[in-house]
C-alpha cells in the first residue's frame, strides 16, 4: 500500500513536469519561486506599511467617498422592516 503525503495538486504538477524538457522545467520552477518571492514581498510591502501608518497615528483606512455610505447602509433584505404604526403620513 502506497501513501502520499503531498496533495493531489502537487502531484499533478510533479506529473507535467516531468514530460517537459529540462530547460522548460527550470523556467518553470524559477517562474515559480519568483510568483511566490512576489507575494512574499508584496504582503510584507503592506505589512510595513500598515505598522507605519498606525505608529504615524494616521488613518489606517481611507474615508469613504462622497456618496459611497457604509455597509450598514446596504442591508437589502436584511433591513429592519418599518412598522405600519411608525409611519408618518
Amino acid at each position: 500500500m502506497r501513501v502520499t503525503l503531498a496533495s493531489w495538486k502537487s502531484e499533478i504538477f510533479d506529473v507535467v513536469l516531468r514530460f517537459l524538457p529540462d530547460w522548460v522545467q527550470i523556467a518553470v520552477l524559477c517562474v515559480v519561486v519568483a510568483v511566490v518571492l512576489a507575494t512574499w514581498a508584496y504582503k510584507l510591502k503592506h505589512k510595513l506599511a500598515h505598522r507605519r501608518a498606525v505608529r504615524a497615528g494616521q488613518p489606517v483606512h481611507a474615508a469613504a467617498q462622497y456618496g459611497q455610505g457604509r455597509g450598514a447602509d446596504y442591508l437589502g433584505a436584511y433591513a429592519p422592516q418599518a412598522r405600519q404604526d411608525d409611519a408618518t403620513t
